[in-house]
């Protein structure tokens, strides 16, 4: 199956409803995207959660090595990787308590696709979490 994504209405739903976004590959580059796009939605008032083994904190939050480490749920997870990294890390999100897989824009890949829709989560891939926020506010 081709990779739908909801509507902008369905995903501004989304948005007005999530609190805490775990995102993964969130760089401590203040000039990289992740941080960009993590920072925006921090001020917008969103609990961000940086989930990167080679940084310890990132603004202002404790980072994690992996999305098993994040205790209680997690409204969004936001990937900032490479695609052919989104199998591994759609396998590890199946393992916590989440319900948005989310891929930044020109991050995607069918295999995990396939994968998250058939165990029935919503998942939006190529698309920029902080332009989605900005036109559905």
């Amino acid at each position: 199956m081709a990779i739908e994504n909801p509507s902008r209405e369905e995903i501004g739903i989304i948005l007005k409803k999530a609190k805490r976004i775990a995102v993964v590959g969130l760089s401590d580059n203040r000039n990289r995207t992740s941080y960009m796009v993590s920072e925006a939605m921090q001020k917008s008032g969103y609990d961000i959660i940086p989930v990167n083994p080679a940084v310890t904190e990132v603004l202002g939050v404790k980072a994690v090595s992996s999305l098993k480490e994040i205790e209680g749920h997690i409204d969004i997870v936001n990937v900032f990787r490479r695609s052919e990294f989104l199998p591994e890390i759609a396998k590890e999100f199946d393992e916590i308590d989440s319900d948005i897989f989310w891929a930044q824009l020109g991050v995607e890949n069918q295999e995990a696709y396939d994968f998250l829709k058939e165990k029935g989560y919503t998942v939006i891939m190529d698309r920029c979490i902080k332009v989605e926020h900005a036109l559905t506010k």
